[in-house]
């Protein structure tokens, strides 16, 4: 199991995966679901050792975790912290596609880390990486929710092909989004991160190689100001317009500069 944003962010493509003793195999997407950004991944491989999933819902500010990943492609990482908040609501963070609390550590979560586990003193697996907003603010998806989401997926296994055929087509850009807060903005913008005259918008975490957000010239750290020329003030606003445009016109703003493209995004099952 792994973030969606990790992999291709949908079902039946497949991915290189490295194993601790170097050995690689390759992995197929079983499963994917975009707004909890999680996904499954099966190899050809029996008799692999697995870490115990924890519970969550147990789970108190204060308490010592370790995040482990490949930050910056250093493979075998950890970083260690402690739990700031057990249920950060994703209304806070502005991501208002989903519902879910999460997990909030200071623990370091960057690139590279994501997908990869969030420990307890236990060894105990009790969150999945998500992303880092600011230094010593990151977030995690509780195990609990995780352990929803591969019994969900065990269920959807199950159905047979022509179930699935009956199933509507989504479209797909390839994007992590985050909603721009007044907060986030701020700490953003005293960091430098951020121009001083950006006043609304949303931040792409993330671009999956391939996708259409990818060949349209869109990068981690644009901040999308406008779509169909409109402003955008949350999430929300792009799935709501990519449900029903085959077409979207991107304002964005990458290094100070105001940008434009167009998205033509990808229908999956």
């Amino acid at each position: 199991m792994t973030n969606a944003h990790v992999v291709v962010n949908k079902p039946y493509s497949t991915v290189n995966v490295q194993l601790q003793d170097g050995s690689t195999y390759i992995a197929h997407v079983e499963d994917v679901d975009m707004k909890s950004d999680l996904a499954t991944l099966r190899i050809n491989k029996k008799n692999l050792p697995v870490i115990r999933l924890g519970k969550s819902a147990t789970l108190r500010p204060g308490e010592f975790v370790v995040a482990i990943g490949s930050p910056l492609a250093l493979s075998n990482s950890i970083t260690s912290g402690v739990v700031s908040s057990v249920s950060r609501h994703s209304k806070e963070l502005g991501i208002l596609h989903t519902q879910m609390a999460y997990i909030q550590t200071d623990a370091a979560i960057t690139f590279g880390n994501s997908g990869g586990p969030l420990v307890n003193l236990n060894g105990e697996v009790i969150g999945i990486n998500a992303m880092k907003v600011t230094p010593g603010i990151s977030f995690a998806i509780p195990i609990d929710y995780a352990k929803e989401f591969l019994e969900k997926a065990q269920k959807r296994r199950k159905k047979d092909k022509g179930q699935r055929d009956t199933v509507p087509k989504k479209r797909y850009m390839g994007m992590t989004l985050l909603t721009l807060t007044p907060n986030i903005i701020f700490e953003h913008q005293r960091a430098n991160v951020i121009p001083l005259n950006v006043r609304n918008g949303v931040l792409v975490w993330k671009v999956i190689y391939g996708s259409p957000a990818h060949i349209s010239g869109i990068l981690s750290g644009d901040i999308i100001t406008h779509l169909n020329g409109e402003e955008v003030h949350h999430v929300q606003q792009i799935y709501k317009v990519l449900e029903t445009s085959e077409i979207l016109q991107i304002t964005f703003i990458r290094n100070g500069v105001v940008r434009i493209v167009n998205i033509k995004p990808e229908e999956i099952d």
